[in-house]
């Protein structure tokens, strides 16, 4: 993911990790274990592992919206 993280999809991964328990931790592949305020501040400064993060909570959501993790009735 090489583009620009538009100021939206920022706002909504961000709003996202801020549901997380405080003491929870993400592993991300050989990067390490990341605190919520890690994260956020990864996608904040849009680097490589904030870019990641951005990936993987959009293409969840892409999952869901097209029924593939909660099959539509």
């Amino acid at each position: 993911m090489n583009k620009k993280i538009t100021k939206q999809i920022k706002e909504l991964v961000i709003a996202r990790l801020e549901i997380m328990p405080n003491n929870m931790k993400v592993s991300i592949g050989s990067y390490g274990a990341f605190s919520k305020d890690d994260l956020k501040r990864h996608v904040e400064d849009e680097d490589e592992i904030g870019k990641k993060v951005v990936e993987v909570q959009m293409a969840f959501l892409r999952a869901i919206k097209e029924g593939k993790l909660y099959p539509q009735e």
